[in-house]
Parts: C-alpha cells; sequence; structure tokens
C-alpha cells in the first residue's frame, strides 16, 4: 500500500487577501475552487508548476474574527533556486518573521499567521 501526499488546508479568513500573498510571495495560483451551493464556503487549490503538491485554501462564511493558530507550531517548506531574490522580494512584502542565517533558512508569515519555510536548493 502506497500513499501520496496531494494538499495541506489552510483556513484563511480574507481568501482574497490569501490568494493574492500567496501569489505574489509564492508563485501560487488558483488552480480550481468549490463552493458550497448555500454560499457557507469557498474552497480554492492553489498551485505552480514546480510541484503536484496543492495548498488547499478554505474561507468559510460564518468565521467572524481570524483564526487561532496556537503557538503556531507548525509549517508548510517551500525550496527555491534563488534564495537571495525570494528573501528581497519577502523583504519588500515585510513578511519574514523569522530568520536562522546559522541553518541558512527563514520564515515568512502569511495574512492568517500560517508560517512558510524558505529553504535554498540542497
Amino acid at each position: 500500500m502506497n500513499f501520496k501526499m496531494i494538499h495541506e488546508n489552510y483556513n484563511v479568513f480574507n481568501l482574497q487577501k490569501s490568494l493574492d500573498f500567496y501569489e505574489k510571495a509564492l508563485g501560487l495560483r488558483e488552480i480550481r475552487r468549490k463552493e458550497a451551493e448555500d454560499g457557507s464556503f469557498i474552497i480554492v487549490y492553489v498551485a505552480n508548476s514546480e510541484s503536484q503538491f496543492e495548498l488547499e485554501l478554505t474561507w468559510m462564511r460564518d468565521m467572524e474574527k481570524p483564526y487561532n493558530l496556537g503557538d503556531c507550531e507548525f509549517h508548510l517548506a517551500f525550496q527555491t533556486d534563488d534564495y537571495e531574490a525570494a528573501h528581497r522580494l519577502h523583504e519588500e512584502m515585510g513578511c519574514i518573521c523569522y530568520e536562522n542565517p546559522q541553518m541558512g533558512i527563514y520564515f515568512i508569515q502569511d495574512p492568517d499567521g500560517y508560517w512558510l519555510e524558505i529553504v535554498p536548493q540542497a
């Protein structure tokens, strides 16, 4: 029996703000969406041509405040072929939330507080 990872879900408070962030920061674009007939939720899958893995962004109509992410002790990692250019972009966007120069990595934070690790190619 084999298992293939296909997506991870993040619940988001402002769907458009999140879509804009993920496109600008990581080049992830909408590839499909599902909308509830009653308007109670919208699920948007974003991805890029670098991988088949998808990020699922879920917006819930009845959520009245941003999600509580606790201590945020989890993250999704992205490898980049141009670490310096990525760092400059994320610095300009003001979304770098933690850097570890000793390990050669840094983290950015999306509009909902999710941490995303940026690593250079090995």
